[in-house]
């Protein structure tokens, strides 16, 4: 576990300052060198203007003596991100709003004298379904001619991934796990259709670009000597965000994407077990809420919308696409909806393999959402269920988890493929395996059904 008091880990590779923890509290420390373009950021009035529109972490200046070095110039104190999440848990959706967001943040600062040093898909967090850009210092001032020193990265950490997994396939999202600078265009352009060499965007942006990089590689290159126009530089800016607009995906045909169109449970029996969920929830009165195979988010809602920051993560793209853009179009939009093989969790990434936070070290949530899931992780998954037990305490202090039998259709449509080789899926057994870690509070059977529905309080140590 990470001590109360410590730099956070991925923020250590800008000289010009980093984020720091004191006490719990998250503050930023400007370094002296970052002065003349952090006074002309709140000078220009960017600052203001980026924050009255909620594009960026809104911060006040604290007190210069929580500073972790004699280095720094100032002590901001943002605004807290209730969640940090990272594209490679985005949707579709998610990462072309915050590759359009980092362009209208990159027009804005251009109208005030200045440019992003970088479009790091890093910079971006989603507050529910809005996203906000967090690096405060990654503004200098624009020197007449240079281009944009954040086009390739841009074009890695969004243009390409967003393009491959329009044109290709949505799963390919996945190679930002493996690639946390962003897909390399080489590789993104023998990924793409042929037909994606018929789109300028994508063949000026991707294809050539990658090219270039190609010809380019491992010759000394003397960048400064080349100039590029206001009206070059912004004819760059808008054609990316062409580019970006212009690809689509839409959430369909994929396993779980339309699971409520095909589900056993009737109405009565939904409406039964959004009403113990509700009930369940009020017991506990949690602040943070984790929905575990929370598909669309329909039960998601529930914990929202009694005031519980909650996270609604699901394995399949189109579902989580499908909850992102309900939220963004009116519905919960405070809800935060992130892909996750919770098989497969996110792990630490990046130097020394903490640069970007495991799932564990984001948690524990105050409560966790576990509805009709135990079947899927037991018998789809051969999981034991003394380890499944064992990780739910390492998520959460209070648990409401469904057990769903085998006589039950939908485990029934599990084993109908496959051998039965699962004597000890018993509720039972369940309950014996849950019981070495939480205390049930509450047992309930979900009318209409032959589920039954569990409230857990998790054991101190």
């Amino acid at each position: 576990m990470t001590s109360s008091n410590h730099v956070v880990a991925s923020s250590f590779r800008d000289p010009n300052g980093f984020v720091f923890v004191r006490e719990g509290t998250i503050y930023r420390q400007v370094n002296k060198m970052y002065k003349p373009d952090y006074d002309f950021l709140m000078e220009s009035g960017l600052y203001q203007s980026l924050a009255d529109a909620g594009l960026i972490v809104a911060h006040e200046e604290a007190d210069i003596d929580l500073a972790e070095s004699d280095s720094a110039y100032k002590i901001l104190k943002p605004d807290e991100i209730p969640f940090i999440s990272y594209p490679y848990e985005w949707s579709f959706g998610q990462l072309k709003d915050a590759a359009l967001t980092t362009l209208r943040i990159q027009k804005t600062a251009f109208d005030h004298g200045m440019t992003l040093k970088d479009s790091s898909a890093y910079n971006i967090q989603f507050i529910g379904c809005k996203p906000v850009f967090i690096d405060t210092l990654s503004f200098e001032r624009y020197k007449p001619g240079q281009p944009w020193p954040a086009y390739r990265q841009f074009c890695q950490h969004f243009l390409a991934p967003l393009a491959l997994m329009a044109c290709r396939d949505i799963r390919l999202s996945q190679l930002l796990r493996v690639y946390i600078d962003g897909v390399e265009l080489d590789l993104a352009s023998k990924i793409l259709p042929a037909r994606s060499w018929l789109s300028f965007s994508l063949l000026s942006h991707i294809h050539l670009h990658s090219r270039s990089q190609r010809q380019f590689s491992g010759k000394q290159v003397n960048t400064k000597s080349y100039k590029v126009s206001k009206f070059g530089f912004m004819g760059i800016i808008d054609s990316l965000e062409n580019a970006v607009r212009k690809l689509k995906w839409q959430p369909k045909g994929t396993e779980w994407g339309d699971y409520y169109d095909d589900t056993n449970y009737s109405d009565e029996a939904t409406t039964e077990k959004a009403a113990i969920v509700k009930r369940f929830l009020k017991q506990i009165q949690p602040e943070t809420t984790w929905d575990l195979g929370a598909n669309t988010g329909v039960f998601s809602r529930i914990a929202a919308e009694m005031g519980s920051r909650t996270v609604a993560f699901d394995i399949d793209p189109a579902a989580v696409e499908k909850g992102y853009l309900a939220g963004v179009n009116g519905g919960a939009g405070n809800i935060l909806p992130l892909v996750l093989d919770l098989t497969n969790p996110s792990g630490g990434l990046g130097w020394a393999n903490n640069e970007r936070m495991s799932l564990l070290e984001r948690g524990p949530a105050q409560a966790v959402l576990a509805l009709a899931l135990i079947h899927h992780l037991a018998i789809s998954n051969n999981l034991p269920m003394q380890k499944i037990a064992s990780f739910f305490r390492k998520l959460c202090s209070s648990l409401i988890i469904e057990f769903v039998p085998k006589q039950d259709s939908q485990v029934q449509r599990l084993l109908a493929t496959r051998e039965d080789i699962f004597p000890d899926y018993t509720k039972d057994h369940f309950e014996d395996a849950f019981k070495k870690h939480f205390a049930i509070d509450a047992v309930t059977e979900v009318a209409g059904s032959c589920r039954t529905m569990y409230l857990m309080r998790r054991l101190s140590e």
